[in-house]
């Protein structure tokens, strides 16, 4: 890639349902309200969540007259060639051709990866300025990041997407494209001090020691993004025309712009 004058920001881990594609959505609107030109990556091939939820705010403008800011949305193609070694090639060949234009005419460009351990996946990492992992609050979803054992919850390994992410922060140094920011996003927080979500806090700190990056909190577990999805909407459009702002949605947008505040994009 050459004369790149964008930032690249990419959301991803190998797992579903962390919110990765609501996460996104939220930033590209966040991006596109602050005068931002925007580039919109789905790399998911088989879900299209983002793509999806795109196609749902275009919709939604028309149907209602609205004019809603739009990135310029790209949903990428799985390979049809008949070997692994060959469809590889092909996806690296169009991914950074596609890339190195979306970068050089746009000021941010967001990519939205599959929850697998796929060669895409991977390749997208390898270009990311920003990295963005979504992690449910829960010890059940912190395998993305590392093992653990036992009630003392002792840390006993790197997980497969810490070593990848490991793995493309040296390739991205040895090609000195600079240093990747890292930001674990805490989603599904509880509002209760639960002794569950003091133990998280604790070993998200002892793992952002060894693993180099740094964590945020994310969204709450609010039924509002569920219901904004098929309308194409984030908390940022909000409130539509002649619906009140209920307080629920001031605490959500305040998480929301609290979030992106501390990713320092703008």
């Amino acid at each position: 890639m050459t004369d790149k004058r964008s930032r690249i920001v990419v959301v991803g881990n190998t797992k579903g349902g962390s919110g990765k594609s609501t996460i996104a959505m939220h930033l590209i609107v966040a991006c596109l309200r602050r005068g931002k030109s925007v580039a919109s990556v789905d790399a998911d091939v088989g879900q299209r969540t983002l793509t999806k939820y795109v196609n749902n705010r275009r919709a939604y403008g028309q149907k209602e007259s609205r004019a809603l800011p739009v990135s310029d949305h790209i949903a990428l193609e799985k390979s049809t060639q008949d070997t692994v070694r060959a469809a590889h090639a092909e996806e690296q060949e169009r991914f950074v051709a596609l890339l190195t234009g979306l970068a050089q005419a746009n000021d941010i460009v967001v990519i939205d990866t599959p929850g697998a351990d796929t060669f895409l996946n991977r390749l997208c990492h390898t270009f990311a300025d920003t990295l963005i992992t979504p992690l449910n609050d829960s010890f059940v979803d912190l395998d993305v990041l590392a093992q653990v054992e036992g009630e003392a919850l002792k840390i006993t390994a790197p997980s497969h997407y810490s070593e990848m992410v490991w793995e493309q922060k040296i390739r991205r140094a040895s090609a000195k494209r600079g240093a990747v920011d890292w930001v674990v996003l805490r989603n599904r927080l509880s509002n209760l001090d639960a002794r569950n979500k003091r133990a998280m806090g604790a070993a998200l700190d002892e793992l952002s020691r060894r693993f180099g990056f740094r964590t945020l909190a994310g969204l709450g577990e609010r039924v509002i993004y569920r219901e904004l999805f098929p309308l194409g909407l984030t908390l940022l459009d909000l409130p539509r025309a002649g619906e009140p702002f209920q307080m629920a949605h001031v605490a959500a947008r305040q998480e929301i712009r609290g979030f992106l505040e501390a990713l320092r994009l703008f």
